[in-house]
């Protein structure tokens, strides 16, 4: 059974976002090792100068880098990664099984995105959308694709 790591910059606080996190979770348990590790995010003022946003930005993947596996396959989510359709997530995460990769670890930034030294140690950059999405909403984005990968691969009819 693959391992799939979510590690997020960022609680999920609002009740609608758990709830959803939380199906989508229980959904997966029966396709996969889920673990989601959230991680706190840098405190910033309202109205912080770039070089506060790079110094936080910094600490944050100082701790990313602590907690990635070693062998894992690491996909950053980043504005300006590749777009992927579902199906072609569906057949990165099985070709990645096939190929031994029994462990794929997603990063999800917090405000500020994730500092580029981490988006470096990524072997695939993925954007969810040219749009903006609130990182709380990406994480259940994400969940919900990954899901929908496993059932695609599956050949269910989750997928239409």
């Amino acid at each position: 059974m693959q391992k799939v790591t979510i590690l997020c910059v960022g609680k999920l606080k609002e009740r609608f976002y758990t709830d959803a996190a939380a199906e989508y979770a229980k959904r997966l348990s029966r396709l996969c090792k889920l673990e989601i590790v959230e991680l706190s995010e840098e405190r910033l003022g309202d109205d912080p100068s770039p070089a506060q946003i790079e110094a936080a930005l910094f600490r944050e993947a100082e701790v990313i880098r602590s907690k990635l596996p070693p062998s894992a396959a690491v996909i950053a989510l980043c504005v300006e990664g590749q777009t992927m359709s579902s199906e072609a997530l569906a057949r990165f995460m099985a070709n990645s099984a096939s190929q031994g990769q029994s462990h794929l670890v997603f990063l999800i930034g917090g405000s500020f995105g994730l500092h580029p030294s981490v988006k470096a140690l990524a072997s695939v950059r993925l954007s969810m959308s040219p749009m903006t999405f609130p990182h709380h909403l990406a994480r259940v984005m994400l969940l919900e694709q990954i899901y929908r990968g496993y059932q695609i691969n599956a050949g269910s009819r989750y997928h239409k």
